[in-house]
C-alpha cells in the first residue's frame, strides 16, 4: 500500500508563505513610521527649533536620502544573511533614531537622526522585504509583492492618525519617544518569525530565467538592470509632480490647502487598490507589460491635469492618477525576479527602488524650479510627461528586444 506524503506547508505559495506575507505587511506598516512621522510633526519641529520652512524641510530630505541608500545597502545585506538581520537592525535603528531625534537640541542633530537612523531603518521594511517575499511565491508572486508594498501606504493611514492623537495630548518629543518604543517592542518579535530561509529552488534559478513560462530575455543582466534604473528614475520624476505639488497647485487655483490634502489622501487610497490590482495582473501577463500599462495610464493622467481647473475635475483626475501610479514601483520587483538572478534579488530590487526614490526627490525639486521659471505648473506637468515617455520607451524596448526563447534546463 503506497503512502502519500503530506504536502510541505513551507513550499512556495503554501500556507506558510501566506502567513509570512501577513507578517511582512505588518512589518512594512510599522517600519513606515519613518516616512510619515517627520511630515506630521514638521510644524511643531519648526516652531520648537525656531527655523524657517526651508531648514525645517531638511529632515525630510535627509530621511529620503537615507531611505534611498538603505534599500540598496540593506538589500545586499539580505542577499547574504537573510531578511532577519536587516529587519532586526531596522527595529533598533528606528527606535534609536526616534529617541535621538526626540532629545535633539537643534535641527541639525534632528536631521542626522532622521537621515542616518530613521531613513535606513525604514528602508529595511520596504525593498528588502519585497525581495524576500518574492522568493516564497511563484503563482501569486506579483500579488504578494504588491501586498507588501502596500504596507508603505497603510503606514500613511495608521501613523498620521496615531501621531495626531498623541500631539493633541502631548508634544512632538514625547510622541517620538512613543514611536521609538512601539517600533522596538513590536518589530523585534515579528522579525524572528521570518527566520525560516527561502525554499532552495527559489534561490537556484539561473540568471535570465523568467518565472513565467520558463523563458529568457535577450538582454544581459547588467543592461537590463541599467534600463530598469533609468525607467525607475523617469517614472518617479513624473509621479512626483502631482504628489509633491498638488497642494500648492490647489492654493494657486484659489481652493486652499484642504482640498489638496484630500487629493493626496485620495491618491494614496487609490494607490493601495492599484498595487493589489497590478500585482494580480503581473501574475497573469508579467511585470513588464503590467508596468507598461501603469506608465501609459500615469502619462494619460498627467495630460488630464493640464486642462482641468475645476475642483470636482481635479478630484476625479487625482483618483485616476492614484489608480495608475500605485502599481508601478512594485512591478519593478516583479521584473527583477522574472529576469535577473534570484540570489541577487535584494540588491537588484533595492537598486531600482533607490532610483525611484531619487526620482521622486529630483522630480519634486525640478517641478518647483520650472514653476519658478514659468510662473505656471503647465510646463512642470509637461516635463513629467516627457520623463514618463522615457519609462514607456524602455518597457517597449525590453518587450521588443527580449525575444523570449526556451530556457536551458539546469543540470542536477
Amino acid at each position: 500500500m503506497s503512502v502519500t506524503a503530506a504536502p510541505d506547508p513551507y513550499i512556495q505559495d503554501g500556507p506558510y508563505a501566506w502567513f509570512r506575507l501577513a507578517i511582512s505587511i505588518l512589518l512594512s506598516t510599522l517600519g513606515g513610521a519613518g516616512m510619515w512621522a517627520v511630515v506630521i510633526v514638521l510644524p511643531a519641529v519648526q516652531a520648537d527649533f525656531g527655523v524657517d520652512r526651508a531648514d525645517a524641510s531638511l529632515p525630510y530630505t535627509a530621511t529620503m536620502l537615507g531611505f534611498a541608500a538603505g534599500n540598496y545597502i540593506l538589500g545586499r545585506f539580505a542577499d547574504r544573511f537573510g531578511i532577519v538581520p536587516p529587519v532586526i537592525a531596522s527595529a533598533f535603528c528606528l527606535s534609536a533614531g526616534f529617541a535621538l531625534a526626540a532629545i535633539a537640541p537643534d535641527i541639525w542633530l534632528f536631521s542626522l537622526a532622521q537621515g542616518v537612523l530613521i531613513g535606513l531603518g525604514t528602508a529595511a521594511t520596504f525593498g528588502p522585504l519585497i525581495a524576500d517575499i518574492s522568493h516564497w511565491f511563484v503563482k501569486r508572486r506579483g500579488l504578494a509583492v504588491g501586498s507588501v508594498a502596500c504596507g508603505n501606504y497603510l503606514a500613511g493611514v495608521l501613523w498620521p492618525s496615531l501621531i495626531q492623537w498623541s500631539l493633541a495630548t502631548t508634544d512632538w518629543r514625547e510622541t517620538y519617544l512613543m514611536i521609538a518604543v512601539i517600533c522596538l517592542v513590536a518589530m523585534l518579535p515579528l522579525s524572528l518569525i521570518l527566520r525560516r530561509p527561502p525554499p532552495e529552488n527559489a534561490m537556484a534559478a539561473s540568471p535570465g530565467t523568467r518565472a513565467f513560462g520558463g523563458q529568457t530575455t535577450g538582454l544581459s543582466p547588467a543592461t537590463l538592470q541599467i534600463l530598469l534604473v533609468i525607467a525607475g528614475l523617469g517614472c518617479c520624476v513624473a509621479m512626483s509632480m502631482p504628489q509633491v505639488h498638488i497642494v500648492a497647485y490647489c492654493v494657486d487655483l484659489g481652493y486652499g490647502v484642504a482640498p489638496g490634502a484630500d487629493m493626496i489622501a485620495l491618491m494614496t487610497g487609490a494607490g493601495v487598490i492599484s498595487r493589489l490590482t497590478s500585482g494580480y495582473l503581473a501574475d497573469k501577463i508579467g511585470g513588464v507589460k503590467t508596468l507598461l500599462i501603469g506608465a501609459v495610464l500615469q502619462c494619460a493622467a498627467l495630460f488630464l491635469f493640464i486642462p482641468v481647473s475645476g475642483l470636482t475635475s481635479l478630484y476625479l483626475v487625482s483618483l485616476v492618477f492614484g489608480l495608475a501610479q500605485g502599481g508601478i514601483v512594485p512591478s519593478y520587483a516583479v521584473i527583477v525576479r522574472e529576469y535577473l538572478p534570484a540570489r541577487e534579488a535584494g540588491q537588484r530590487v533595492g537598486l531600482v527602488i533607490m532610483a525611484t526614490i531619487l526620482g521622486m526627490a529630483l522630480g519634486g525639486w525640478l517641478s518647483g524650479w520650472i514653476y519658478d521659471l514659468t510662473g505656471s505648473y503647465e510646463m512642470a506637468f509637461l516635463n513629467g510627461i516627457a520623463w514618463n515617455f522615457v519609462t514607456i520607451a524602455i518597457m517597449v524596448f525590453i518587450l521588443i528586444s527580449g525575444r523570449p526563447r526556451p530556457a536551458v534546463a539546469v543540470g542536477r
